[in-house]
């Protein structure tokens, strides 16, 4: 170990590329080792789902290794605390404050693979919740889409701590949030094991693993490593997909769909979804009728 004791000063998180490097960085400066982790939140006045999941994981990566967290509590300004306290990340942690329903989906732990729950989870306390508006089999399309990211996260990940989830519901900006993150070897990794060519490139090993038809994982799936479905809904619903892994970087919305190498590095792979909330009805051309998905 090369310090005895290092302190993160969380920071206030949004989901800009920029917050994203924020948490990337504290991944970072946990790595250098060090036999104590501080987590000192007195900088930080708003997290994000992202933020909330990223640093769950972030924690149980750290005890995994044997090493000690200390949770500043008393450092958490009051609508922090308030927020992580309903999203069940204070109760995960270190209070015995049960979470509440109110707009938080709620923080969660998948240490093992569990799709009926995690099928409960996604269809009930996300899409659900009549925050977005969609067709029955469309909702069904969409959650074992999601499914895939955290299948492929447990078959290809290769994390030993699981998989880390939280989600929220914006009114006033008329979002739905939802992030999904695993401190595995991440996509690119995958990839340029499965072809055998390790100087290939973040954003190319991205933008493969997200065409329709292609993965590294066995058995059927709905395109790409599970995001075919999911791509097509957030460009009708004019939402946003993000996902972030090594440093590649890949955005989807309904103009787009880019893939970039950027300076900043994370070894997982993170997956950020927003999803507008209008009073539009959603269903796509070509849903199927009775088409087993789980």
């Amino acid at each position: 170990m090369h310090r005895l004791t290092i302190k993160l000063q969380i920071p206030t998180v949004n989901d800009k590329l920029d917050d994203f490097d924020s948490l990337f960085q504290l991944w970072q400066k946990v790595n250098q080792g060090c036999s104590e982790v501080i987590f000192d939140f007195s900088k930080c006045w708003f997290l994000r789902p992202n933020a909330v999941a990223f640093l769950g994981g972030l924690i149980r990566l750290i005890e995994s290794q044997g090493r000690k967290v200390t949770f500043q509590q008393h450092t958490l300004h009051k609508k922090v605390k308030r927020n992580l306290q309903q999203n069940g990340f204070m109760y995960a942690f270190c209070q015995d404050m049960a979470p509440w329903q109110g707009n938080s989906i709620p923080y969660r732990e998948d240490p093992k693979q569990n799709k009926d729950e995690l099928v409960q989870y996604l269809a009930e306390q996300w899409l659900g919740r009549g925050w977005v508006h969609v067709s029955q089999n469309l909702q069904k399309l969409i959650v074992a889409t999601v499914l895939e990211i955290y299948a492929n996260a447990f078959e290809h990940g290769r994390t030993d701590i699981g998989v880390f989830s939280c989600g929220q519901h914006y009114p006033d900006l008329k979002e739905l949030k939802l992030t999904v993150v695993d401190f595995g070897v991440g996509i690119p990794q995958n990839v340029r094991d499965f072809q055998k060519n390790p100087n290939l490139p973040a954003d190319q090993a991205l933008k493969w693993a997200f065409q329709k038809g292609t993965t590294t994982r066995g058995g059927r799936v709905t395109g790409g490593i599970g995001l075919d479905y999911l791509k097509q809904f957030v460009h009708i619903n004019k939402g946003k997909l993000q996902i972030l892994s090594h440093d590649g970087c890949a955005t989807i919305d309904e103009k787009q769909e880019v893939y970039e190498n950027r300076q900043s590095f994370f070894g997982g792979t993170l997956v950020n979804i927003t999803l507008l909330c209008d009073e539009s009805y959603y269903a796509l051309e070509l849903e199927p009728d009775d088409e087993p998905l789980f």
